[in-house]
């Protein structure tokens, strides 16, 4: 795996609805401030993974763009691996490919059915293993991560790829995904973050996005794993899961729920900085830069 990621990312999902003048700045400042990645999602109604990418790759000179995911459904797979196999070669050390199978509300909106998730995932990076590729190589193969939340996913990410990219999960997960990944897989979750230390506040601005993400089956789901019930999802959910979710508070709050990460076995942790749909604010990243980079 020749991409370096550093300890420390950002997902920034927002950029997809931004322009790309605007994405281009904010890119620019993401590389300044020092993290090791940056990370941005893909929705059939926005900006398409791996044009975007590479408008950020070419606006940036160091950090790494990984996908977060490419959604499996939007792209065939031999069209996945070409698109991934021509940024590594034109960005070398510079692509994270970022793969996933989406939810069920988004798929059956396309218009497609939404099951067996294993296994379609199985068959798509097997036809992606299958591609014919007969213009220059990278130096390295693209690196290539699942987004995983459950044990059978996770063993699937680890048996085909680098490793995984699980999202909207508490630390709990991370510690039991190390355990079923091994330790040779790469680990890397998203940790959403809100720097607000009033928490009657703090947990109203971040039920307008656990409220969003628990309408997805897959997302309760693995939380019942992790021991929660359903009357934690009930109002966007309980005191319990949108603090265990979503790091609020002060700097060293944040800091703090990012090192638990990275103790509990997670290589690389990229901090979401909450922002009302399709914005971005970067003005967390700024002030959070100095302390998460010690780490």
């Amino acid at each position: 795996m020749a991409v370096n990621l550093g300890r420390v990312g950002t997902w920034l999902g927002g950029l997809s609805w931004q322009p790309a003048s605007s994405t281009r700045e904010v890119a620019a400042e993401v590389e300044e401030l020092g993290y090791g990645a940056l990370w941005i999602g893909e929705t059939p109604i926005a900006k398409e993974a791996f044009t975007h990418s590479a408008i950020l790759l070419a606006a940036t000179s160091r950090i790494p763009i990984a996908t977060g995911i490419v959604n499996v459904w939007l792209h065939t797979p031999v069209s996945a691996a070409h698109a991934g196999t021509t940024l590594a070669e034109a960005y070398p050390g510079r692509f994270v490919l970022g793969i996933g199978i989406s939810h069920h509300m988004v798929v059956e909106g396309l218009g497609q059915t939404y099951d067996r998730p294993v296994t379609r995932m199985r068959e798509y990076l097997d036809a992606m293993d299958e591609a014919q590729w007969q213009a220059p190589e990278p130096a390295e193969p693209v690196t290539l991560v699942l987004a995983a939340l459950r044990p059978r996913m996770l063993a699937l990410s680890a048996e085909r790829t680098h490793g995984a990219h699980p999202y909207f999960v508490p630390v709990e997960h991370t510690r039991r995904a190390r355990e079923l990944l091994g330790k040779d897989s790469l680990l890397l979750p998203e940790q959403a973050v809100l720097l607000e230390t009033d928490p009657e506040r703090a947990r109203e601005v971040a039920r307008e996005h656990t409220s969003f993400y628990l309408s997805a089956p897959n997302y309760r789901e693995n939380l019942r794993w992790l021991g929660f019930e359903d009357e934690d999802f009930e109002g966007g959910g309980s005191d319990r899961l949108v603090d265990a979710v979503v790091a609020w508070g002060d700097e060293d709050a944040v800091v703090a729920r990012v090192r638990d990460h990275l103790e509990a076995g997670a290589d690389h942790v990229c901090i979401q900085p909450l922002a009302p749909r399709g914005q971005v604010d970067v003005e967390p990243l700024r002030r959070l830069a100095p302390a998460l980079l010690e780490l």
